[in-house]
């Protein structure tokens, strides 16, 4: 599996000299800063084909002073064409714009870093790396940049502050990797090479930046980043009486140490962050939804990777569910090449109305690098309520004094990224023995050119509790796998195709099988980006416990009954470089009680780029079933409309109609970001429930963020 071998691409070398030239950040390439510096450039092609160099021509300058991080990037148009962007939105999404992305490795340890980047018009990309090519673009920093574009090229300039990111101090070597993505050729490329399987985004597959001398040292790195806010408004359970409100907090970042920060928040507010998207909601069991809050987010792998998707330990939307944030505390990063941390410790405030009493939630854990990209780590989760307003046993049953989980995860990642996996264990603590149990899972997976298959299995404990986690099911083995093989046609259209055979099975403890479903998929994957998904399944269900198959407060389906059904699903997702995209998914087949359902889910989306963006969703669902249900449809209707006037000044509003819930919702925001990493917000809300149910909530809120920088 190479667990230890030299970083692939090694040879690629980028090397990096300080200026004494200033340097004005304006897309232009005329300073004397830029005249005596290496080139990285002669990119090889990932996509469609990962066997020759590239066909559109880039070229990659950087330098340095003692403040920043300069790179310029000059992308030239070997064939001719338009230039394809969504809009100016900060964190495009990277399959539908032109652009370009940077991917920096510090440490050189192949797993973490951070990456830059922009769409052909000018719309900035930040975020933190993980797990060795995953970009978390909720994480933003201060830096700017420009881009001038003609016919023959477009330019990249930024300057990052080496304040805004972390790094180690007396290191002369850091991975680095630049990645281009042109879509009216539909060709991705890399400064270095990379198989086709995996993304540019890989750190196991980047180049080095070679320093004349160690980067300076950040000195001091202290900001503060307060905000006042005022809000207007009502609650559903106010009757229409309009409250007024007033708001001050902030937070505060200190570099500990280049690579360790310490970030502290005092009354936090999230208002200025999106709603979460409403779904139609079939599943028995609880629905995830990600975290947006910002001071959750910086170094979150540490945090929040734990663990499966279905089986977190540490879920940071548990903390303030419903209730004030009242300070916090987290510390995070690398404490040397081979060891990082992260430790966070949150507040909440008490609820005399519903006896909530006072809770910490407190995290720590630590990893540690081994092998070339593999690591092992350890997670410890505190929730401890304290201050009851009335000590009763009735309170500390529903609010329990403490919740605690303890464990250990090794993550396996080869030095070729052909292979990866992870093992991990956790016990949980709790007053009540019924809450202390285990969960144990692991996985392995290989990753080739044509092959790709996946073993995995998962047990979780009758008693395992995790009340600051993610663990929707509980009392179940579970065994799945995949297997998948992807043919390559000379064809001109069709870049690759191929069959996918999933299984997936659960058990109870004995040994008993509930459920299980087995998929077989052929996709196909054009040349201009568009694909086709065709899938058939086969699926059995055994009741647990009551269900409403139909999610509408209907009657439930006894618990211990058996149901098997099978159907079929179409998915085509368009070419992203139409100004006019769409997306159609089908789902056609049984469903519980020998009934019927049938789902037809279609996004639109139309842009007048680079600076409006519409699109919508919708998704009907019909379900037939015997009595009392018989026929039940329902809609779900989307519509945003997003305005970027520049890169700097931006509106949205979001309109949701859910007739599975009778939930009406709209979100209406614009920012504008007046300097680097501050902003000005005014956000509006409505949310109306309608019939049977009643109610109608609304606000207005302006806010206002600085970020201060020592």
């Amino acid at each position: 599996m190479q667990l230890n071998a030299q970083k692939k691409n090694n040879d690629f070398r980028l090397h990096i000299r300080k200026t004494t030239s200033p340097v004005n950040i304006d897309g232009i390439v005329n300073e004397d800063a830029w005249r005596d510096t290496d080139v990285a450039k002669d990119f090889f092609m990932v996509l469609p084909q990962d066997t020759s160099k590239a066909n559109q021509h880039s070229e990659i300058r950087m330098t340095y002073d003692d403040k920043n991080l300069y790179l310029v990037a000059t992308f030239y148009n070997n064939i001719p064409g338009p230039y394809f962007v969504e809009s100016l939105r900060r964190d495009f999404s990277f399959g539908k714009n032109d652009n370009f992305l940077v991917f920096i490795d510090p440490f050189n340890n192949q797993t973490t870093g951070f990456s830059f980047g922009t769409n052909a018009a000018g719309a900035q990309w930040d975020g933190t790396m993980y797990s060795g090519g995953s970009v978390d673009l909720n994480w933003d920093s201060k830096w700017i940049s420009a881009v001038k574009q003609d016919k023959e090229k477009w330019v990249f300039e930024m300057s990052i502050p080496f304040k805004s990111i972390r790094y180690k101090k007396n290191v002369t070597e850091w991975g680095i990797n630049f990645s281009r993505l042109d879509l009216k050729t539909s060709e991705k490329s890399s400064w270095t090479p990379i198989p086709r399987q995996f993304p540019t985004a890989s750190l196991a597959y980047t180049g080095v930046l070679v320093w004349d001398a160690p980067p300076p040292e950040q000195g001091t790195n202290f900001s503060v980043i307060p905000y006042v806010l005022g809000a207007v408004g009502s609650e559903i359970d106010t009757d229409g009486e309009i409250v007024y409100e007033k708001k001050i907090g902030g937070d505060v970042k200190f570099g500990i140490t280049s690579s360790l920060n310490l970030d502290l928040t005092i009354n936090p507010d999230f208002s200025q962050v999106e709603v979460d998207r409403q779904v139609t909601n079939l599943d028995r069991y609880e629905l995830f939804f990600p975290e947006k809050r910002q001071f959750f987010l910086e170094n979150a792998d540490l945090f929040a990777n734990f663990g499966y998707p279905t089986i977190r330990p540490f879920f940071s939307r548990r903390i303030g569910l419903g209730v004030p944030i009242q300070a916090g505390a987290r510390l995070s990063g690398n404490l040397n090449e081979k060891w990082r941390l992260g430790a966070m410790d949150i507040q909440t405030a008490s609820m005399d109305e519903t006896g909530l009493p006072n809770q910490n939630f407190g995290v720590i854990s630590l990893q540690r690098k081994v092998f070339s990209r593999s690591s092992i780590g350890m997670m410890f989760v505190n929730k401890q309520s304290f201050n009851y307003p009335q000590d009763t046993d009735s309170l500390h049953a529903v609010y329990p004094k403490y919740n605690r989980n303890l464990g250990m995860e090794y993550n396996l990642a080869s030095s070729n990224n052909l292979w990866t996996g992870k093992a991990f264990f956790f016990k949980s603590f709790s007053p009540n023995e019924q809450e202390n149990g285990i969960t144990q899972a692991a996985h392995i997976e290989y990753k080739s050119r044509k092959w790709n298959w996946r073993i995995q299995e998962e047990y979780v404990g009758e008693k395992y509790s995790a009340e600051v986690g993610f663990v929707p099911r509980n009392n179940y083995i579970r065994t799945s796998s995949f297997l998948e093989y992807l043919f390559f046609p000379k064809s001109s259209k069709v870049l690759s195709h191929g069959p996918k055979l999933y299984s997936s099975y659960f058990f109870n403890e004995q040994m008993e099988k509930t459920d299980n479903i087995n998929v077989l998929q052929y996709s196909v994957n054009f040349r201009n980006r568009s694909s086709l998904k065709l899938n058939v399944f086969d699926e059995n269900v055994e009741l647990l416990e009551p269900f409403d198959p139909t999610g509408t407060g209907k009657d439930s389906l006894a618990a211990g009954t058996k149901h098997h059904w099978n159907g079929f699903i179409f998915d085509y997702v368009s070419k992203p470089q139409s100004m006019f995209t769409y997306s159609l998914r089908s789902r056609i087949g049984g469903y519980y009680e020998g009934g019927n359902r049938i789902n037809i889910t279609n996004e639109l989306g139309y842009r007048f780029q680079p600076y409006v963006s519409l699109s919508s969703n919708v998704s009907y669902n019909y379900i037939s079933l015997p009595e009392p249900w018989n026929v039940t449809e329902f809609w779900l209707i989307g519509s945003k409309i997003d305005i970027t006037f520049t890169n700097k000044l931006f509106f949205s509003t979001l309109f949701q109609y859910n007739e599975q819930t009778k939930n009406f919702n709209l979100n209406s925001r614009f920012q504008w970001r007046y300097l680097p990493a501050s902003d000005l917000f005014i956000v509006f809300t409505n949310n109306h429930l309608l019939e049977p149910y009643t109610g109608k909530s609304w606000s207005l809120t302006l806010k206002l963020t600085y970020w201060f920088n020592k």
